[in-house]
């Protein structure tokens, strides 16, 4: 299986897939100024029309939140879906643009929750990540508590939290949990480490992941993007029937 499984890896597709079955990308960072996604309305343009290019019909948008970096509010957010919004219309590009955002689970967040305000997308998820150090040490307290309130929570990411990369049985906890897990596209390329990529393809082969986001920041992600586009992994998870995107 081992061997089996080492050469899927390895070999290129010949084509490069079309990523029109998501319709939906639900996790990027393409309004101007706000985070570190794209600092330009020219460069948030000229990713969006490459992004419909690939096959995307609706973008959410989901800038960070975070207590200490980005304290995007909800007023930052949509002023700023405005902007892009008229942009993309006046480039004549055809293209659903929805909001949400992007939470740390960090000190701030707690309040952010009690405040009855969380940024969702589709069905009343709601999009966390965690540190790349360590988690929260109320990480699962909080999850509980998102829970209670109604919250569906889709993981940004999981496979680059290296910590838990010795310790499978966390990815297992997680979705014992009801948690949904969203998957880096441009992971499946390498383009963070190859670590990174071999678990990205594990949780792939153990049918964790619920849906497929770009994450979405600048060029290097859309050449990131690209040149996952031949990885067989992602024709795999494509072709699995288990995404949840165009739920959303």
């Amino acid at each position: 299986m081992k061997l089996l499984n080492n050469l899927f890896s390895g070999k290129k597709l010949k084509e490069p897939i079309d990523l029109s079955p998501l319709k939906t990308d639900m996790h990027s960072h393409l309004i101007p100024g706000i985070d570190d996604g794209v600092q330009t309305i020219e460069e948030s343009v000229d990713l969006i029309t490459k992004l419909q290019r690939h096959g995307f019909k609706k973008l959410i948008i989901t800038p960070h939140i975070q207590a200490d970096y980005y304290k995007n509010t909800h007023e930052i957010i949509f002023n700023g879906l405005e902007e892009v919004s008229k942009a993309v219309r006046k480039a004549g590009i055809s293209i659903q643009l929805e909001a949400a955002a992007e939470y740390m689970i960090d000190d701030g967040f707690e309040e952010k929750l009690k405040s009855g305000k969380l940024m969702t997308l589709g069905d009343n998820y709601v999009l966390v990540e965690l540190s790349y150090y360590d988690p929260h040490p109320n990480f699962s307290q909080l999850l509980f508590e998102l829970q209670l309130e109604g919250f569906k929570i889709i993981l940004a990411h999981p496979e680059r939290y290296t910590y838990w990369f010795n310790d499978f049985k966390k990815y297992e906890e997680l979705k014992d949990r009801n948690i949904f897990l969203q998957l880096n596209t441009i992971s499946l390329s390498g383009y963070y480490t190859l670590p990174v990529k071999k678990m990205a393809e594990k949780l792939i082969d153990n049918n964790m992941i619920d849906f497929l986001g770009t994450d979405m920041h600048n060029q290097t992600y859309m050449q990131g993007l690209e040149k996952s586009l031949v990885e067989k992994y992602l024709d795999k998870i494509l072709s699995s029937g288990k995404l949840l995107n165009d739920s959303l």
